[in-house]
């Protein structure tokens, strides 16, 4: 073949190897949105297809594209039953987005490139920065085996624990083994989907089935940063960094609290717990709080609580779990930077500090950045929400802190959206699956550096 021949039909290829390069160097951020989106669409158009579907016919695009996007980003919010809806082979489908979501498009995306090249370099390191949250970029490539290897270790290990109960309750080997490991993958990574028509309604007090999945959301929304402190410094809380003391020490704090807030409010609501034994009672109230910041699994009716739950619900939601996990929300470290910084103007201290180390400014910027552009776009998306439904404000807001904090507690509103509303609450778990800083610069036409500073003066505030 002329040798210009050959170039003609490699040209292609070379173009797009160098436009992705140029996305790559200019933003990695916005060639993970992309990556991101295309996985997404990908998993839609598997949930399209006959096959996917229980009775063999095509799935709605609205629908598919819902759970599709609610699988990826590990949210859990659905339009259709998933027992009921799906066939096994869509059940695998929605199963392996989760574990893909989990463990991260960009993560997955890095790890094939080393396999292809037999190194990773500076753009797979660049393009891993968005999905393990780490600064030194010479660590990426042993992160993301032990991000592998941890994910898939406990996953295994909550499946250990599972499966012989599901294969006692369901008196079936297979169905025992399919939905001990569903369970499993959903809990770890904060999924909150359910392989069963009516949810955990069945086992309200099994406790060999709900603690494991407590402990697995629980573990799950700590994140890898974390993870990777414990498994070198173990319980030496002196070896610990900043960011998992904080992360642990908030978890911690909002999970106590959001269990005596949930008691509270529920204790004598008879469409949830007032009728029930005291450690019935005691067992919801921890269920729920775990569930609330992210896990999106319940045991009693969402819909059948207190305003005032649901607004307390709706603050667990938005501040969500640890950074660079499967949970969602604002993260608990910029709830602990923010807590911090009222605390330390209170006192007139011009330092913001924790555990004996200062806190920079910058950290404090971000944190009032990821804040303010979440409750913006959580604001937008109840806007348009209330523009094409009559559902209470309340509901609707719910909702949508649910689907931007990738949380998957529902009052039942993502089934009756219209396929508009379907389409806007998939593009709020987009968002916030991205999260809103990496999603902002990723939209950024491009980064500047300011070469001045110009004259201080502070204007009046309050």
């Amino acid at each position: 073949m002329p040798t210009g021949d050959r170039r003609n039909i490699f040209y292609p290829l070379a173009a797009t190897r160098n436009f992705i390069d140029r996305i790559a160097n200019g933003s990695p951020g916005r060639l993970a949105l992309i990556v991101f989106a295309l996985v997404c669409l990908l998993f839609t158009f598997l949930l399209t297809l006959p096959v996917s579907a229980a009775d063999g016919q095509a799935t709605a695009l609205h629908d598919a594209m819902f759970v599709a996007v609610s699988a990826v980003t590990v949210t859990g919010l659905v339009t259709v039953n998933t027992a009921e809806h799906w066939s096994f082979f869509g059940e695998v489908i929605i199963l392996l987005a989760i574990q893909v979501g989990g463990l991260g498009i960009i993560t997955l995306a890095a790890l094939l490139a080393k396999a292809v090249t037999r190194q990773l370099g500076v753009r797979g390191k660049l393009l891993a920065l968005q999905g393990i949250d780490t600064g030194r970029l010479g660590e990426v490539g042993t992160l993301l085996r032990i991000v592998i290897l941890t994910s898939l270790t406990l996953e295994l290990i909550l499946a250990l624990f599972l499966v012989p109960r599901f294969i006692i309750v369901e008196d079936s080997w297979t169905e025992g083994l399919w939905h001990g490991i569903f369970y499993a993958i959903s809990s770890f990574n904060n999924a909150g989907f359910v392989s069963h028509a009516d949810g955990l309604a069945g086992f309200t007090t099994d406790l060999w089935i709900l603690v494991p999945i407590m402990v697995g959301v629980f573990v799950g929304s700590f994140g890898f940063p974390v993870f990777l402190i414990l498994m070198n410094a173990k319980l030496d809380f002196r070896k610990w960094n900043l960011h998992t003391r904080l992360t642990l020490t908030v978890s911690l704090a909002l999970f106590a609290l959001g269990a005596l807030i949930w008691g509270a409010l529920e204790w004598s609501n008879n469409a949830t717990i007032a009728d029930m034994p005291l450690g019935e009672k005691v067992l919801n109230a921890i269920f729920a709080s775990v569930m609330m910041r992210s896990g999106g699994f319940n045991i009693v009716d969402t819909n059948s609580s207190t305003n005032m739950t649901l607004l307390a619900t709706d603050a667990l939601m938005f501040a969500g779990g640890g950074s660079a996990s499967t949970a969602g929300g604002i993260k608990v470290t910029t709830v602990a930077i923010l807590f911090l910084a009222i605390i330390a103007e209170a006192r007139g201290v011009r330092n913001v500090s924790a555990f004996g180390r200062t806190i920079p400014e910058g950290a404090l910027r971000v944190a009032i950045s990821v804040t303010f552009l979440g409750a913006t776009i959580v604001l937008l998306g109840t806007g348009m929400l209330m523009a094409v439904t009559d559902e209470p404000m309340d509901r609707i807001l719910f909702e949508v802190i649910s689907g931007f904090a990738t949380c998957g507690l529902s009052v039942g509103l993502s089934e009756e959206l219209p396929p508009t509303g379907k389409y806007v609450l998939s593009a709020l778990m987009f968002a916030g699956r991205i999260g809103p800083i990496s999603f902002a610069s990723a939209l950024a036409l491009r980064n500047r550096n300011q070469l001045f500073r110009y004259p201080d003066e502070r204007p009046i505030i309050g």
